[in-house]
């Protein structure tokens, strides 16, 4: 029996022990949940910043992470909808000035034909000058309508093999009788190798025609040099022209939507152009981006993966 009282105690301590661990624990579980708590309340208010501390060990750490991922992942979109929502009303500002002002001269020189207020090579020059306008504001909706597709994820994508090389020729071919027309010269050095990849062949031809249409209607460029040549499992574009270039101020947001900053360019546009561009290259998985100095020209590199 006197043997026995010694574990007595032992057992005894033990117990106490692992009880006030238990106590201990369960303590420290309780304020986890009042932590946890109160964040979530602090998220409710609106402060989606707040996220909730524990060590990888801790009872509650599966629970906390998940809560935070989510909380991230809450804020990443309430960035995005707040973006959005400046974005919508640039975009009602734009349509505002980009298309009214446009449409409302265009109706004024019809009504002046229609009306007889102007007559002979007078009348003919209202009417050339109204097509031009209309031809515009054709030319801008569609474009608008695009980003609105692609910002909607409805715009139509159908991945082919495609030889880079032969595409590029045949999208740069129609170009020649424009580039001769603005006086502006050429030079195109594209491999001879056949380069496969999956692009929607729409979406590159739409980046090509839109990089080169950005340099005539911009640039002031009398010179555009565009290579094309693969390396290792990608394929890279450099489109380079001699013109007034683009501003440090500027660079960093052309590619925004709705910008049209660039001062030293020329102020036609819609500013959705190259945001159209990168959305593309990056739906195909590809990247672009661009180098200049003022009044030193404007390099654009596209990269996209090849097949083979």
């Amino acid at each position: 029996m006197e043997m026995l009282i010694p574990l007595f105690i032992v057992a005894f301590i033990c117990s106490v022990v692992l009880n006030l661990i238990f106590i201990m624990k369960i303590t420290r579980f309780k304020q986890q949940i009042h932590h946890i708590s109160q964040v979530l309340s602090d998220i409710k208010q609106g402060n989606s910043k707040r996220r909730i501390l524990v060590k990888n060990h801790e009872l509650v750490a599966s629970l906390a992470f998940k809560i935070n991922e989510i909380v991230y992942h809450y804020d990443n979109q309430l960035i995005n909808l707040k973006q959005n929502e400046e974005l919508n009303k640039h975009l009602m500002t734009s349509l505002s000035h980009d298309v009214r002002t446009p449409l409302t001269t265009l109706i004024g020189y019809l009504h002046a034909v229609q009306k007889g207020i102007v007559t002979g090579q007078e009348k003919d020059s209202y009417i050339d000058i109204a097509c031009r306008k209309a031809d515009n504001l054709k030319d801008y909706t569609d474009e608008l309508f695009d980003w609105f597709k692609i910002q909607s994820d409805d715009y139509p994508f159908t991945f082919e093999e495609t030889d880079i090389t032969e595409k590029t020729r045949s999208i740069l071919i129609d170009w020649i009788p424009i580039f001769e027309e603005a006086k502006i010269d050429y030079d195109f050095a594209i491999s001879e190798q056949k380069i496969l990849a999956m692009v929607d062949r729409e979406s590159y031809k739409r980046v090509i025609n839109n990089l080169v249409q950005n340099i005539i209607t911009h640039s002031r460029a009398t010179e555009i040099f565009l290579t094309l040549k693969k390396q290792a499992n990608m394929f890279t574009i450099r489109i380079k022209d001699n013109g007034v270039g683009i501003s440090s101020e500027d660079l960093p947001h052309i590619f925004e939507n709705l910008y049209t900053g660039d001062r030293s360019r020329s102020n036609k546009g819609s500013g959705l152009g190259l945001a159209i561009v990168q959305q593309l290259i990056q739906k195909m998985n590809g990247s672009i981006s661009v180098q200049s100095e003022l009044n030193d020209g404007t390099i654009f590199f596209i990269t996209l993966q090849t097949t083979s």
